[in-house]
């Protein structure tokens, strides 16, 4: 799927940020991969573009036209693009795919500005739905599903980092931030895709669900990822979530699974204002008794599992049929 409709995504999202030759554009495009820090064009590492991939093929799977919901893919990839930069200056990251992060190369201030800049963008290229022949009422539906993922994102984020060093966070807790905070954007792209391909509400129901189960997937592997992923592949050293004391899946599991000894111990941890090497290998040692890396990963497995399960029903063609397959085993396995 990234092959099939990357080129598309790629050249619909430089055009969109061609928009003239303020100094926030070249920012931007430097935050996309396509700059280095004095806007002269380069070709860096970039993002997966999961959101605008599964729009587009969304839209193909139901029998519309990837061309038609191009504006829709474009805006979802600014659209997470945008919380990535604010996120960045919320955890502080200086570095993103191996390149320093927007505030660190040009601070704080500037940083929240382009963040705010690519949010707008994003509204604009949805506009573009009706010049693909969407009609007006289809458009405004598409503008409204989007609006209503992102503002949820938002409010997932929110929760995020008001969780944060917190011990007394439960896996339902846990689950309810990461379907706004991850699970909007991946549940609007199969959506809107859909949407934008179809006026059928089975087909766009079926995608909905499969996108649901695989915003889960993405945040749990990702949370493995955030503990457990080679430093070398991830650019984070390992336990880089625990570190910054963010209450993800490997956390909230052990401290329901693990002995009332071990929940003590991680409580204590998080509860100090900055933690060590030492305590990360204290939490990761009781994170290894209770088994949580293969737990996680089986209820990985199990979302996967139920994202196939809802597009069962449909009559995909082959091909839709195996690159979705395809793509929710990438999810489960990745790397990075």
């Amino acid at each position: 799927m990234f092959d099939y409709y990357g080129e598309y995504v790629q050249r619909a999202l430089k055009s969109n940020l061609d928009l003239g030759d303020s100094a926030v554009y070249d920012m931007l495009r430097y935050y996309m991969g396509w700059a280095d820090e004095t806007g002269a064009p380069i070709s860096a590492m970039t993002g997966k573009a999961v959101r605008p991939t599964l729009c587009l093929f969304g839209c193909e799977a139901v029998g519309g036209s990837l061309h038609q919901a191009l504006p829709a893919a474009v805006a979802l990839e600014f659209i997470h693009n945008f919380s990535l930069v604010h996120d960045d200056i919320q955890d502080e990251d200086e570095t993103r795919h191996n390149r320093k992060t927007l505030w660190a190369v040009w601070g704080k201030p500037k940083a929240l500005v382009a963040g705010n800049v690519l949010r707008v963008v994003a509204d604009t290229a949805l506009h573009s739905l009706e010049h693909e022949g969407l009609g007006p009422k289809r458009s405004i539906t598409a503008v409204g599903l989007l609006t209503e993922s992102y503002l949820e994102m938002i409010e997932g984020q929110y929760l995020d980092l008001s969780y944060e060093g917190r011990p007394d966070i439960g896996m339902d807790d846990y689950l309810r931030m990461i379907s706004r905070k991850t699970g909007a954007l991946l549940r609007c792209s199969l959506n809107l895709g859909a949407a934008v391909g179809a006026d059928d509400p089975d087909l766009i129901s079926a995608m909905r669900e499969c996108g649901r189960a695989l915003g889960y997937v993405f945040q749990i592997r990702d949370d493995v990822l955030g503990v457990w992923g080679k430093e070398e592949i991830t650019g984070k050293p390992v336990g880089a979530d625990i570190l910054r004391k963010k209450n993800s899946y490997p956390v909230v599991f052990a401290m329901e699974a693990a002995t009332s000894e071990d929940r003590e111990a991680i409580a204590s941890i998080y509860s100090k204002p900055n933690l060590d090497d030492g305590d990360v290998e204290s939490v990761l040692t009781i994170m290894d008794r209770v088994g949580v890396a293969d737990h996680a990963q089986a209820e990985a497995a199990r979302w996967a599992d139920l994202a196939i399960q809802a597009i069962t029903p449909l009559e995909l063609s082959h091909r839709h049929r195996e690159q979705i397959e395809e793509f929710t085993h990438f999810l489960l396995v990745r790397d990075r």
